[in-house]
């Protein structure tokens, strides 16, 4: 049974979490936000964004990250660093259960729980995570000063783990799967002119060498089939996400990929439960994307709320 009921709980401390948690604020709602652990999500572990509005010489996502939980705290929202365990979507008063048991009851829940790292899927990767496999390049290129290492991915995220780990590292390899980076032309551009970085194209990762830590990748080829072995001491994993949605796949709508179907005014197929940031099927995972999806699904929840009230009356 629930320990307190809330207007509303916001599952998910990123950018979509703390926008939403801010309008909460603002519009004076009972918002509990529940964070498993640090705030910022994705974005609080990017080295530098540089495509969110209002900072010219852009900014470092754990900085961002702490602004926004700041401004969000200064509305007087209640913050809990938990993990959920549990959730019970289907019923006026919702039910967020948390790791230690504690049950918390909610009018409406935004779900911004995100996305995680997507592996590799080799046998050995996870035994090596910490060993010199790496999801984070901010929070571990420190750990590989004047060493050797791989980025894996082509992508916004490997191209800027690229540019970061290169004024650290001794030598950073990129392997892509495809001739070409998808990743921005501003990062590209850097990367090409950067003398200890090094690309390695049509390639795939087959094994992570390791003796108790990582010491090397063999790659792959896809055209020729061409077996090739690089000695490095860090791999970096930066081949997109995968959605947050374990906890709601009982109930309510996933698409094919996992991720929780809602159009823009972010409604769920639960009532009262809406979606907000990179869990949501849309065509575009930015930070600002995601803090305007914070926007609307607070509003909606709000909207919501004073629906269900009027209907009590």
């Amino acid at each position: 049974m629930a320990t307190e009921i809330y207007d509303v709980i916001i599952i998910g401390g990123g950018p979509a979490g703390y926008t939403a948690a801010i309008y909460c604020g603002r519009a004076a709602m009972k918002t509990l936000l529940l964070e498993k652990y640090m705030p910022g999500g994705q974005m609080g572990i990017t080295a530098h964004i540089d495509n969110y509005p209002g900072f010219p010489e852009g900014i470092d996502g754990f900085t961002l990250a702490m602004d926004m939980e700041k401004q969000a705290e200064r509305f007087q929202i209640e913050h809990k660093t938990e993990e959920v365990s549990s959730v019970q979507l289907d019923q006026k008063i919702k039910e967020v259960t948390v790791s230690n048991g504690t049950v918390y009851g909610a009018k409406s829940v935004i779900i911004a729980s995100g996305a995680s790292a997507r592996e590799l899927g080799l046998p050995e990767e996870r035994e090596l995570r910490g060993k010199g496999v790496s999801y984070c390049a901010t929070c571990d290129g420190a750990f590989f000063r004047n060493k050797t290492v791989a980025v894996i991915g082509g992508g916004d995220t490997a191209a800027a783990d690229a540019v970061f780990l290169s004024k650290l590292c001794k030598q950073v390899y990129v392997v892509h799967r495809r001739d070409t980076l998808r990743a921005a032309a501003v990062y590209y551009d850097v990367l090409k002119q950067t003398e200890n970085v090094t690309f390695v194209w049509d390639s795939t990762v087959e094994e992570i060498l390791h003796d108790n830590t990582v010491t090397g990748i063999r790659i792959k080829n896809k055209h020729t089939g061409q077996l090739q072995t690089i000695d490095c001491q860090g791999v970096f994993v930066a081949i997109g996400n995968v959605p947050n949605t374990k906890l709601y796949e009982k109930q309510i709508e996933l698409d094919g990929n996992g991720y929780v179907i809602a159009e823009e005014n972010t409604k769920t197929s639960q009532l009262g439960v809406f979606v907000a940031g990179d869990i949501r099927t849309k065509p575009l995972r930015q930070v600002v994307t995601a803090v305007a999806d914070g926007a609307v699904a607070a509003y909606m929840a709000e909207e919501y709320i004073q629906l269900q009230t009027a209907e009590t009356e």
